[in-house]
């Protein structure tokens, strides 16, 4: 981790320097606001703000400030942010880290990415004409999720429960039970339901979902589980769960499937808008982006391991297949 990074965690005034100093010299002030510091697709954004010219370091700062997993920490982070006069505020993981921008500053320029819808959400009102200082990127992870139940459906042993592991200090927990709900009603098939909110839980829910004899786990889009990607495909290989997540790096990572937008991709749109800004346009004028382009892929090697055989039918509509 970066030294700026790793003070970006502590919070309160240790990184103010950093900020004082790019602001003599001139250089513009961009806050960077999430969940968990692991977050894999931070490096996106970084490319985006050089295809308008903007490198660290060279023409522009980039300040930190992440949570640890703590979503109640947000509203004081970001606070922290808007004190260093920043030129954007960006929140890369995750719909309480905009509801938290959103909430500390009406003046400071905004730049959201989220999985949820952000009228529903309250960030904007309209799509078009986001209004206000902020704007973003909006991008299909939790409406995707009863579809990846459906997925799952097709894969798993039909006459045990299908699990949905949700972190219950995700803002869309509700939203997403709700939905997997009906989804798992239309279907005829039982849900099981268990909650992770920290890496200690991870343990004890796989355990309880190999005890209560699910078919399959679909695990809920989320910041935090994202950051972990390759510790809840092992652990669902380890416990021979077939499972299924948003994000590509979950089958490449060696997850039997991944079924969802390219997350990545969202927060290197959202670097775009940023240096946008930072060249003088407004959020108000900039209409929420929507990245809908989902991706199937299938790791038929770790199929193999679990001892599945995937359907013809859902392997001809993959994208890709990992063998």
């Amino acid at each position: 981790m970066r030294r700026r990074q790793f003070l970006g965690v502590l919070g309160g005034t240790a990184v103010a320097p950093f900020a004082a100093t790019a602001q003599q010299a001139g250089l513009p002030v961009v806050g960077v606001l999430g969940i968990d510091s692991a977050n894999p697709f931070i490096g996106a954004f970084p490319r985006g703000l050089a295809e308008n010219g903007f490198v660290e370091g060279r023409n522009i700062v980039l300040e930190y400030r992440w949570a640890n997993n703590q979503a109640d920490r947000l509203p004081a982070l970001a606070a922290d942010l808007v004190r260093l006069r920043p030129a954007v505020i960006a929140t890369v993981s995750g719909s309480a880290a905009a509801l938290s921008a959103k909430n500390a500053t009406k003046t400071v320029p905004i730049v959201f990415t989220t999985g949820a819808d952000p009228v529903k959400l309250g960030l904007v009102t309209r799509f078009n004409q986001p209004g206000g200082n902020i704007t973003g990127v909006s991008f299909l992870v939790n409406t995707v999720v009863p579809k990846q139940f459906e997925v799952l459906h097709e894969i798993a042993e039909r006459s045990a429960p299908i699990a949905l592991l949700v972190n219950p200090s995700n803002s869309n927990a509700d939203a997403d039970l709700q939905n997997v709900t009906a989804a798992a009603k239309e279907l005829g098939r039982k849900l099981v339901v268990i909650r992770a909110a920290s890496e200690k839980d991870f343990a004890s829910a796989f355990a309880s979902l190999a005890q209560q004899g699910v078919a399959g786990v679909v695990i809920e889009p989320d910041a935090f589980y994202s950051a972990r990607i390759s510790q809840l495909a092992t652990l669902a290989n380890h416990s021979r769960l077939p499972a299924i997540y948003a994000p590509r790096d979950f089958a490449e990572a060696g997850g039997l499937v991944s079924y969802g937008t390219d997350v990545g991709e969202a927060v290197r749109l959202a670097g775009i808008y940023v240096g946008r800004i930072l060249k003088g346009e407004q959020p108000a004028d900039l209409p929420i982006q929507q990245s809908t382009k989902v991706q199937l892929v299938i790791n038929l090697k770790t199929a193999k391991t679990l001892g599945l055989t995937i359907p013809l039918s859902l392997l001809g509509r993959a994208d890709v297949v990992i063998e």
